[in-house]
């Protein structure tokens, strides 16, 4: 009897882009045992052989997701040493190295990262296991990272300032973009997998181009302003900017911001020196975490963007427009509680932590 996050995991190799059809065909092989249909029944549907089923679901049993992969013939298979898990779980509580161009972790980025520095081959399925087993979730909007940035403490001082005790009569805008958001199309074909007698539902997902999302929060009052455009470049950005900033002006106005090259462009700096009044405050490197406006991102994706069916891009840009004006209905501001003690406090004991979790598996 397979779990619901079994079957959830199976499912998702079957219609992986990232998963050869063979290692597809084993998971559906798994699935359907699980649905309770004849091994020869599942070898018709498979083309395999009945010894060939039950290697597999032999395989699986014992070594689950990892064991449908295809391991080299000849001696037994080798044992993963013992500093690999060590090292994968240190990395997955720091920032990815500034070289991989990584703003988190994810199991395939970390398994290629890991098989190239270590030369140790490892799956995305035991780096995905070893996250489970250990309560890791590192692609989980708010997941703490350690930053690298020499002026961390600084800008943490800096932000959370803006947010705990803001200048008086000053707007405090959080601002980012969400980049290649995609307008997806699913349909749902009947696909006839047991000779016609069976129907199964499978996504089939049709792709018609992205958009750029921009967005403003007002941290004091929660409401948002957004824009899409189609490119993310400097010129998108300073555009955005300059409308983000116009309904308060004649006032003082604080962008908390992270560090892209695109919001340092000479156009930028030019147009900051001829407002004074707006002043631009950088998150930490790889603090996105601390920008308000990630957390919005973060709802929008999960109410409107992740599951929806989107036939165009524009359709996929009135679907935000007619999010944000219900956003801004009822707009609440966020409560930000932490201060920045309470940050650097966490950052030295994780560092500690880490520290020692490589010194004692490097011996």
């Amino acid at each position: 009897m397979l779990t619901d996050e079994q079957v959830a995991e199976l499912r998702a190799v079957t219609t992986s882009r990232d998963v050869s059809g063979a290692v597809a065909n084993r998971a559906r092989i798994v699935l359907w045992t699980a649905e309770g249909r004849r091994r020869k029944e599942i070898g018709e549907l498979a083309g395999v052989s009945l010894p060939t089923v039950d290697r597999w679901l032999d395989r699986y049993a014992q070594h689950g997701l990892t064991g449908l992969e295809e391991h080299k013939r000849g001696a037994g298979r080798e044992q993963m040493p013992a500093h690999i898990p060590a090292r994968i779980l240190a990395l997955t509580r720091t920032t990815p190295p500034v070289e991989t161009g990584l703003s988190h972790w994810s199991s395939r980025e970390m398994a290629a990262f890991i098989t190239r520095t270590e030369k140790v081959s490892v799956s995305w399925h035991y780096v995905a296991k070893l996250w489970r087993e250990n309560k890791l979730l590192p692609h989980r909007q708010g997941t703490f990272k350690i930053s690298r940035d020499p002026r961390f403490a600084d800008k943490v001082f800096d932000v959370v300032g803006l947010y705990l005790d803001p200048p008086a009569g000053a707007v405090v805008l959080s601002l980012d973009e969400k980049t290649q958001v995609q307008a997806l199309d699913r349909t749902q074909p009947l696909l006839p997998i047991d000779f016609g007698v069976t129907e199964q539902r499978t996504h089939d997902y049709k792709r018609h181009g992205t958009t750029n999302l921009f967005a403003a929060l007002d941290v004091a009052t929660g409401a948002v302003m957004a824009d899409c455009y189609p490119q993310r470049t400097g010129a998108e950005f300073l555009t955005f900017l300059r409308k983000a900033v116009k309904p308060h002006r004649g006032k003082e106005i604080h962008v908390v911001l992270d560090n892209l090259s695109t919001h340092d462009t000479p156009e930028v700096r030019q147009w900051l020196e001829a407002n004074p009044n707006i002043t631009f405050h950088f998150t930490p490197v790889g603090s996105s975490w601390m920008n308000q406006i990630e957390i919005w991102f973060g709802i929008i994706t999960r109410q409107a963007i992740r599951r929806g069916t989107f036939v165009s891009v524009n359709h996929l840009i009135q679907r935000i427009r007619a999010y944000v004006e219900h956003w801004n209905a009822n707009a609440e501001p966020f409560v930000w509680t932490a201060t920045a003690e309470d940050i650097l406090t966490k950052v030295r004991l994780v560092q500690t932590n880490v520290k020692k979790l490589v010194q004692n598996n490097s011996k």
